[in-house]
């Protein structure tokens, strides 16, 4: 299989909103379906070759472009021989401002990118015609600027979600509570009111998502994986991977791994990496 990929972050204006682009290619694609595993973003995925068919989360199942909220289990994709699009890391903090609605409402489901309005329904065919990928990542500028709303969460989530994030989910939520002045359960409403999932729920993807980091950059030893992404033992991390990928370590390291690009994320301005 050959494979290309062009990532840039967003415009500045964006980056309280979206955290990167990615652009793909890749020809002869010999892995019949992929797992889209659950992470700490709304995902817009276009494709610019075939429809994209999906299965395991509510929604239609065929979408030239669509957005995918958070979620706790693996979204499978039918993967044709050839493919190309974009995918665009949403903060589900910011979906609010970009889309008219929360992260909340996008939670464990996909959504046609059409259903959002007009200048969405055309984000394809511009995306197509677009000489190449710096061409497209204007495109994506352009659009997600102009669809920016001024409808910022609460500080308090924001903290909230900072925290989740720097800490890699290892954190508690009577803390998180405390440290923004709420009680525990006016908090947790809050919080899953706007993200869509439970603090414990984003914290156990948290987790889950750094350990993917860890194996992508090359640890094998996944008893030392475990401990570094904060789960107590190899087991208690076999066990979480099952339940948020569909199949264990090995099989994915296996399966997926060959065709992924060094995926790390750029780091955040309050990450201290």
């Amino acid at each position: 299989m050959s494979h290309s990929w062009a990532t840039r972050l967003p415009h500045p204006v964006l980056r309280p909103l979206v955290t990167r682009y990615i652009g793909y290619a890749q020809d002869h694609v010999t892995l019949s379906v992929h797992r889209g595993l659950p992470s700490r973003h709304v995902t817009l995925i276009i494709s610019l070759e075939q429809p994209i068919r999906f299965a395991g989360l509510p929604g239609e199942g065929t979408l030239q472009a669509l957005v995918g909220g958070l979620h706790t289990s693996p979204a499978l994709i039918t993967q044709d021989r050839v493919q190309r699009g974009l995918h665009v890391e949403l903060d589900p903090l910011g979906v609010r401002s970009l889309l008219g609605v929360t992260a909340a409402e996008l939670s464990g489901r996909v959504v046609d990118l059409a259903e959002f309005g007009r200048p969405w329904a055309s984000l394809p065919s511009r995306l197509f015609e677009a000489a190449d990928w710096p061409a497209r990542f204007a495109v994506l500028d352009e659009v997600l600027a102009s669809s920016a709303a001024s409808a910022p969460p609460p500080p308090e989530l924001g903290e909230a979600w900072r925290l989740l994030r720097v800490r890699s989910g290892g954190v508690r939520v009577t803390e998180l509570a405390s440290s923004v002045g709420w009680s525990r359960r006016h908090f947790g409403e809050r919080f899953r009111a706007e993200v869509g999932l439970a603090p414990k729920q984003v914290a156990r993807v948290l987790r889950f998502e750094r350990a993917g980091r860890l194996l992508r950059s090359g640890a094998s030893d996944l008893a030392s994986v475990a401990v570094e992404a904060g789960f107590y033992d190899q087991a208690h991390l076999s066990n979480e991977w099952r339940a948020l990928a569909g199949c264990s370590p090995r099989t994915w390291i296996a399966e997926e791994l060959p065709f992924l690009q060094d995926d790390a994320v750029p780091p955040e301005p309050d990450s201290g990496a």
